[in-house]
């Protein structure tokens, strides 16, 4: 059985920064593309950052584009992602996936396995 569990998340001011982790288990992680995804009160999930099996490859929404980046530690079986210089627009619950594919993909519907998510919030 597939488990990803995310951690890391919290309340931090405008400008600040926090890490996200995802533990991995009940698969092959280094096969497969990581992504991470949020979902803000009201609104639709939306993609945020992906992570190819390798890590040789990311891409990001533009969004966060320069201020977050994503990596992964395929001995941890761990997927990151690093959130810098956060603005309240950033609140949301985050989620980790496990894509069905090795390369990297924005679409939730080639991803086959979610954590639970954990609550980023930021205060203007």
């Amino acid at each position: 059985q597939v488990q990803l569990v995310e951690s890391g998340g919290g309340l931090v001011q405008a400008g600040g920064s926090l890490r996200l982790s995802c533990a991995a288990s009940g698969r092959t992680f280094s096969s497969y593309a990581m992504g991470w995804f949020r979902q803000a009160p009201g609104k639709e999930r939306e993609f945020v950052a992906t992570i190819s099996w390798s890590g040789g490859s990311t891409y990001y929404a533009d969004s966060v584009k320069g201020r977050f980046t994503i990596s992964r530690d395929n001995a941890k079986n761990t997927v990151y992602l690093q959130m810098n210089s956060l603005k309240p627009e950033d609140t949301a619950l985050y989620y980790c996936a496990s894509s069905k594919k090795g390369g990297t993909t924005w679409s939730p519907y080639l991803y086959d396995y979610w954590g639970q998510g954990t609550q980023v919030t930021v205060s203007s």
